[in-house]
């Protein structure tokens, strides 16, 4: 093995060979050998290696190999080096190659050549956008987990960073191709990156292209499947994929088959949901998906038949007034509980969907059916009058900082969602039924107008992806506002003012359930 000061003898030969390098492959063979040697011969070699390589093509191979074995070295300086200079053999046909071997030094525990390697895999993504996925992709579709996990999360931070000269429409469309692949076999954490990913390409910001993604999270949703309520996969796989999809809907792309999927499948079984999640209100978390669907839910075949099992699961939370005793004292020991955040959500999708067909409650039910759903319309309206009034008496005057802790976030919350039921209600004691008031969601973000004034639904044709919000529900940091006791006093339940987490994290297994049994060890 070649000793320091053979090192550089031969790489003054080369040095000074100028045009005629090509002619001593003698000396750049001692070079090769160099990482036979000891530290110093290996820290020599790591750097004239990639230095005359490119006027070798003989010999790329066994130079790519003499530097990988350096990049595998004990010594960390050495093999920091050595990651440094790889973009140096990224020409070619060797740059599918570089890139395969970069993507699977992102294993490294090394922070330092963590970047190292975060910098070379950009620096050939410049050269070659194409060629450099082809590599990541590679080892995301056969690598090991850790190698897997971490060339999908480079892609997911690293590729919103690059310019539009590297991230053309060839470009974004090899990524949806090879994205598509990898969606056939995914956990849900990696599905909510690829999401992440793929939202965030120009060329599927258009109408067309958000279409093509909430066709990809419809077929992850498995929404031509029955739905079953008592697997907590099943349903936290519905959930997490419909919380993808939802910030894609808009007036022209539209959320039909989810709406009709929760309407046939998901409410009939609301109250036998499961879910893995600990401390989530399951039900809650469905209504709410269901309400923010519906305003972009298109033409229905089963309009009529899913609005009235829309109906049903309202009448379910909106209670008949407790029976009076001749003097005019309760019957019964309580009074109904009043679940606001639910009918919030319930009386809000049937408002939206009612739209659609506005003779539904005069036409399609019978007189006694309006009848009972008017009294309940009413106990209903008169218990919100009440906790609005002790609401906003409880708020007044309260400004700035007030507003701020944590018993007056709940207070401010709960006055939304009761101006909201109050809305929604008397639209639908107009005689006939009006369909035309607007509000916004209570948990919907906070815009600068006045409570009770009417806006316009957002239309989420943005071209940004979907903000990350916390990663499942800080149980914790919530309090239930009770109101004081007395007639119609009850629990405000459920009040969850979050915004909607991301997916909440791996189970430790792979895949929805079925999916994702991928099997381990792969080759390199």
């Amino acid at each position: 093995m070649p000793t320091v000061e053979e090192l550089y003898r031969n790489y003054g030969i080369l040095a000074d060979a100028t045009e005629q390098v090509g002619q001593h492959k003698d000396a750049y063979q001692v070079i090769l050998d160099g990482v036979k040697g000891g530290t110093k011969e290996k820290r020599l070699a790591a750097q004239f290696i990639p230095k005359f390589f490119k006027h070798f093509p003989e010999l790329a191979d066994s130079a790519i190999n003499a530097q990988l074995d350096l990049c595998e070295d004990e010594d960390v300086s050495i093999r920091r080096q050595a990651i440094k200079e790889l973009p140096q053999f990224a020409t070619g046909e060797n740059l599918p190659r570089v890139a395969d071997i970069l993507t699977q030094l992102l294993q490294t525990d090394d922070s330092a050549e963590f970047n190292l390697v975060n910098n070379a895999l950009l620096s050939i993504f410049k050269m070659d956008a194409k060629g450099t996925l082809g590599g990541l992709f590679s080892q995301i579709l056969q690598g090991e987990d850790i190698v897997r996990e971490r060339a999908i999360k480079f892609l997911s931070t690293k590729l919103k960073t690059l310019p539009d000269e590297v991230l053309t429409k060839e470009v974004e469309e090899l990524i949806l191709t090879e994205s598509k692949k990898v969606l056939e076999d995914v956990t849900g954490e990696e599905f909510v990156l690829f999401m992440k990913i793929l939202s965030g390409l120009k060329s599927l910001q258009t109408v067309s292209g958000r279409q093509q993604l909430v066709e990809l999270v419809a077929e992850q949703a498995d929404l031509e499947q029955t739905f079953n309520p008592s697997d907590p996969d099943c349903v936290d796989r519905l959930l997490q994929c419909t919380r993808q999809a939802v910030p894609l809907f808009s007036k022209n792309v539209h959320s039909t088959r989810f709406v009709t999927y929760f309407c046939e499948q998901v409410l009939p079984n609301l109250s036998s949901l499961t879910t893995p999640v600990e401390g989530l209100d399951i039900q809650l978390e469905v209504l709410k998906l269901l309400a923010e669907m519906s305003s972009f839910c298109g033409d229905m075949e089963k309009l009529e038949t899913n609005l009235r099992k829309l109906f049903d699961k309202l009448l379910e939370y909106m209670p008949l007034p407790p029976e009076e005793a001749e003097n005019g004292e309760n019957a019964g020991n309580e009074e109904p509980k009043l679940q606001f955040s639910y009918v919030e959500c319930l009386l809000y999708s049937f408002h939206q969907l009612g739209r659609k067909l506005p003779d539904f409650l005069t036409a399609k039910l019978n007189a006694e059916k309006l009848k009972d759903f008017k009294i309940r319309l009413q106990y209903f309206a008169r218990g919100l009058q009440v906790y609005i009034r002790q609401l906003r008496l409880a708020l007044q005057g309260k400004t700035g900082e007030a507003l701020k802790t944590e018993e007056n976030k709940i207070k401010v919350v709960a006055l939304k969602i009761t101006n909201n039921i109050n809305v929604l209600i008397k639209d639908l004691f107009h005689i006939p039924p009006s369909y035309k008031s607007t509000v916004t969601l209570s948990w919907k973000p906070v815009q600068k107008v006045e409570i009770g004034q009417k806006r316009a639904n957002e239309d989420t044709t943005s071209g940004s992806p979907p903000k990350k919000s916390p990663a499942g529900p800080k149980r914790d940091a919530r309090q239930i506002y009770n109101p004081p006791s007395g007639k119609y006093s009850s629990n405000l339940s459920n009040f969850n003012y979050e915004q909607r987490g991301a997916f909440r994290g791996s189970r430790g297994g792979r895949g929805w359930g079925a999916r994702g049994n991928r099997s381990r060890g792969r080759l390199y």
